[in-house]
């Protein structure tokens, strides 16, 4: 099974999620909900793409 379907969490996440979070009145880290929601995919994606070259078969080295 290919792990490329993990691509699309993070537009399904910014995308769709962005209206459920699309408050102020939570601060969370200092910041307000929205702008660290989107600061939080920002990482996930990070994480996200990673998890994804690393098992993706086509960037593995042949000896």
């Amino acid at each position: 099974m290919s792990i490329r379907w993990l691509t699309l969490v993070p537009l399904i996440g910014l995308l769709i999620g962005v209206i459920f979070a699309n408050r102020a009145t939570p601060i969370v880290l200092g910041m307000p909900f929205l702008f660290f929601y989107v600061v939080l995919w920002l990482i996930l994606t990070s994480v996200c793409m990673a998890i994804v070259y690393k098992f993706d078969p086509t960037n593995r080295k042949e000896d």
